[in-house]
């Protein structure tokens, strides 16, 4: 008998108990647990119109907020469910509370967007963020960002560093959608369907191409469940970023170096149309507070495909701030007894969650390699300290 353990983030009359089971069904249903949570929902004004926020959990003074933003053509639902739902993350989110912020338009049963609204650009996006934290009375957070929702939460971090304690970031693009990228975005929507051309920026060819249940699940949700002139107006936004402006710090030169202050998960399936984008960020990204995982075998959203990977390295980035003790982290701890220790993190918060990732998978490496890439359940690690200098530590999960 399967235990089903799902946590829903929203009211529970709003949700429909078929949609969960019909965008979860890849998942195994002994790792997904069912029961319902009230929490507070609240549509948060803002100098760039109304977001609408979910705020589960009691913000403490010592602890951050664990904060989401989703990417194009998803809600919090669509793009996180699958990974709060999993019964690993229970741990995580018993400790952190949670919010999660949906751009404006973007959350379910929207209505239409006046036409005298001007949608905004990410960088004012990325300024409605102290509003949510504001209203809310949050003063730290560790951001969880999705492609769009990665590089909002990326340019929040970057002009108000004080308030972001770490960041993980999926299929993030720190660059400019660029004078080409532009114009072909212009002709695909001119020529498609909103859906045919979200689901190409969401997942990989391979995936769309074998992967035809999941796919239609997102093409079903896009349709019927977003409101599509409003996507179309967040999509144009952030097709119109601008760069990111990061710059890698180097060895005896400016102190002054734009570029993210706090720990840094970079994460990206092997078979995500990001993976060149997430590759050039980590590549302007400070090597000492940068990691890069990239998840073999994993679709364009890894946070749907493999959640378990996921949770994993999230709990890791977040005791190697110091957050969390090893004696909070059952689960994790049962996973890695066998072969390494799991101990509490008090200092650092630069790449104490990479060194510690390496302690305690090193010993999986043979197994997993005689297993192949396609069966692996836990993490491979490597690093090259010969090249510490001169590129991010890199984790091949």
């Amino acid at each position: 008998m399967f235990r089903i353990n799902c946590q829903i983030w929203t009211t529970a009359e709003k949700y429909e108990y078929g949609y969960v089971m019909t965008l979860f069904s890849h998942i195994k249903p002994s790792s997904v647990c069912i029961h319902f949570i009230h929490t507070n929902e609240e549509h948060v004004e803002t100098h760039y119109g109304n977001v609408h926020c979910i705020m589960t959990g009691t913000p403490k003074a010592n602890l951050p907020v664990l904060l989401t933003f989703h990417d194009v053509g998803l809600n919090h639902k669509s793009c996180f469910d699958p990974l709060f739902i999993h019964e690993d993350m229970q741990e995580i989110i018993r400790h952190l509370p949670v919010c999660h912020i949906e751009a404006p338009g973007q959350h379910e049963g929207a209505k239409t967007l006046h036409d005298e609204y001007s949608y905004p650009s990410m960088d004012q996006l990325s300024e409605a963020v102290p509003a949510v934290l504001k209203h809310f009375g949050l003063c730290r957070v560790i951001g969880l960002g999705v492609g769009a929702g990665a590089y909002i939460l990326a340019k929040f971090a970057l002009n108000h560093p004080d308030m972001v304690d770490g960041l993980v970031l999926i299929n993030i693009n720190a660059s400019a959608e660029g004078l080409m990228g532009s114009v072909a975005s212009k002709l695909t929507g001119w020529t498609h369907t909103l859906p045919e051309t979200v689901i190409p920026h969401l997942f990989g060819k391979d995936e769309i191409d074998t992967n035809h249940d999941l796919i239609a699940t997102y093409r079903h949700h896009i349709t019927t469940t977003m409101n599509q002139a409003n996507v179309s107006q967040f999509l144009r936004s952030y097709h119109s970023r601008n760069a990111l402006e990061v710059e890698r710090p180097v060895p005896g030169g400016s102190i002054n170096v734009r570029t993210l202050k706090c720990s840094t998960l970079l994460i990206v399936g092997d078979n995500s149309p990001a993976v060149e984008a997430v590759v050039d960020c980590n590549s302007k990204l400070d090597p000492t507070k940068t990691t890069l995982l990239k998840m073999a075998d994993c679709g364009g959203l890894p946070q749907v495909d493999q959640p378990a990977k996921v949770i994993e390295a999230l709990k890791y980035f977040i005791q190697g701030m110091g957050y969390l003790s090893s004696a909070s982290m059952t689960r994790l701890r049962s996973r890695t007894a066998s072969g390494s220790s799991v101990s509490s993190f008090d200092g650092s918060r630069s790449r104490a969650h990479t060194n510690e990732l390496q302690r305690a998978r090193t010993h999986s490496r043979g197994a997993e390699e005689k297993r192949g890439r396609s069966h692996t359940d836990s993490m491979e690690c490597s690093s090259n300290s010969d090249q510490i200098a001169s590129k991010s530590n890199q984790v091949a999960c």
